[in-house]
C-alpha cells in the first residue's frame, strides 16, 4: 500500500465464478503470488459462483454440461443435492487448494484511468492500482426486465428467476411463465406441478435439439456469438445459439400440454395478459425467464462500449484498452469457455506486461472452445 492509502499489484480478477477462479489458476500456475503480484475480488458472501443463488430443487443431476476447473476434478457428487451445495463446495475446495486468497464480500464500484497507466479498481475494500484487469463477473447481477404496455397495472406479483426459489411459492396460483431458455422451461415444469394453470410465453418459438450437443455444433454455435462481439454489439443468450436439449422429461411435458407455447402476449392487464387477436389469460404471477445482461457497469468510465452497445473484442482482449480482459463474456460465456479464456487472458497479460504485442502469434484464442448449454441462466 502507498501513501495515499492505495493498495499497488499488477493484476486485478474481478469475480470469482468459474471464469475468475480459471484465471486466478493460471497466473498461480504462471508463477504470479496472490496479494503480491495480482488480487482476486468477489462480492459473492461465499464461494460458489452464481450457483450458491440457483434454486434448491435445481439439484447437480439436472446441470447440464457443467465443465471441471483446471487442475481438480470434481469427483463423487451426489446428483439429488442442490447444484449450488454440490458446486459450492467445489469452488471452496478449488481456492483452498491452489491457496487463491479470494477476497469477500467485495464490492467493486467503478474501474478507472489511473496514474502512471495504470487503472485504479475502486471497491468497498479500498482502491487497487493495477496494469491489467481480467473481468470475470458474469451476469447473475443483472436480470433483464423486459417492458410491456400496462405492467404497472398488474395486481398480481411479478418475480424474475433470479428470484426463485422452488415451486411450492407458486402452489394454487395461475402462473404465465416468460422466456424460452433452459430456466425457463425447468421452472415451468416445476411449476405445472403445483399451480392452478401455467401458461409458457416466449419472443420466438423455441428450437428443440435432438442429439448430442457435439464439438462440431459448439464451434457453429460460438462463431454466431463470436460475430455479434466483433460488431460491437451485446453477446446473445447460449440458448440462442444452441436451442433447447430435448430430455425425456420435456417430451412428457409437451404430450401433457404443459409444454405449449404462445407468441408474446400484446399488453399486461390487471387481471393477467392479453394478446392481439382478443384472447387473453388470467393470472396472480408472472414470472419473467427472460434472461441476464453482463455485469459490467463498474467499467463504464474506461468508455470500452461501442454504438452498437456491446464490447468489441480481439480473444478476451477488448479493442479499446488492451489492460482490460472480459472472461466468461460474450463466446466464453460457457464453463469451458471460461476455462479457456481464464488461461489466454493471462498468456495475453503477461505479453502485456513483458512489452510484447498482445495477440502477437503464439498469443493464445478461445475461439476453438465450444459452448454447453447448463442448467443455469445465462
Amino acid at each position: 500500500m502507498n501513501d495515499s492509502g492505495v493498495h499497488a499489484v499488477d493484476m486485478a480478477v474481478v469475480g470469482a465464478g468459474q471464469a475468475g477462479l480459471s484465471a486466478a489458476h493460471h497466473l498461480r500456475r504462471a508463477g504470479y503470488e496472490p496479494d503480491r503480484d495480482f488480487v482476486v475480488l468477489d462480492h459473492a458472501p461465499r464461494p460458489g459462483g452464481a450457483w450458491q443463488f440457483r434454486w434448491p430443487t435445481l439439484t447437480y443431476g439436472r446441470v447440464h454440461g457443467l465443465h471441471e476447473l483446471p487442475g481438480l476434478p470434481l469427483t463423487g457428487a451426489r446428483e439429488d443435492l442442490p447444484s449450488a451445495e454440490v458446486i459450492g463446495a467445489y469452488f471452496a475446495g478449488y481456492e483452498d487448494t491452489f491457496d487463491l486468497r479470494v477476497h469477500r464480500p467485495v464490492d467493486v464500484r467503478a474501474v478507472r484511468e489511473g496514474p502512471d497507466g495504470r487503472l485504479l479498481v475502486e471497491t468497498t475494500e479500498g482502491t487497487w492500482a493495477v496494469r491489467a484487469l481480467i473481468n470475470a463477473t458474469g451476469t447473475w447481477d443483472r436480470p433483464f426486465w423486459p417492458r410491456y404496455p400496462g405492467q404497472e397495472s398488474f395486481r398480481g406479483r411479478q418475480v424474475h428467476t433470479a428470484g426463485y426459489r422452488g415451486p411450492e411459492d407458486f402452489a394454487g396460483e395461475r402462473v404465465i411463465v416468460v422466456g424460452g431458455g433452459t430456466s425457463a422451461v425447468q421452472n415451468l415444469m416445476e411449476i405445472a406441478g403445483v399451480a392452478a394453470g401455467t401458461t409458457w410465453v416466449t419472443r420466438r418459438p423455441p428450437v428443440f435439439r435432438n442429439g448430442p450437443f457435439d464439438e462440431d455444433r459448439g464451434r457453429a454455435a460460438v462463431a454466431l456469438v463470436e460475430e455479434r462481439v466483433r460488431s460491437g454489439l451485446p453477446p446473445q443468450s447460449v440458448v440462442s445459439v444452441t436451442g433447447l436439449p430435448m430430455t425425456e422429461a420435456m417430451r412428457r411435458a409437451r404430450e401433457q400440454g404443459v409444454l405449449v407455447r404462445r407468441p408474446m402476449f400484446e399488453r399486461i392487464t390487471p387481471e393477467g395478459a392479453r394478446w392481439a387477436d382478443g384472447s387473453a389469460v388470467a393470472a396472480d404471477t408472472i414470472l419473467w425467464a427472460t434472461g441476464f445482461r453482463a455485469a459490467i457497469d463498474h467499467l463504464a468510465p474506461l468508455r470500452l462500449r461501442e454504438p452498437g452497445g456491446g464490447i468489441r473484442m480481439a480473444g478476451t482482449r477488448t479493442l479499446r484498452d488492451p489492460r482490460v480482459h472480459l472472461v466468461g463474456y460474450g463466446p466464453s460465456a460457457s464453463t469451458i469457455g471460461a476455462n479457456r479464456a481464464g488461461r489466454a487472458a493471462v498468456r495475453e497479460i503477461r505479453e502485456l506486461l513483458a512489452g510484447a504485442e498482445p495477440g502477437a502469434p503464439g498469443s493464445a484464442q478461445v475461439s476453438s472452445g465450444f459452448l454447453e448449454v447448463s442448467g443455469s441462466a445465462r
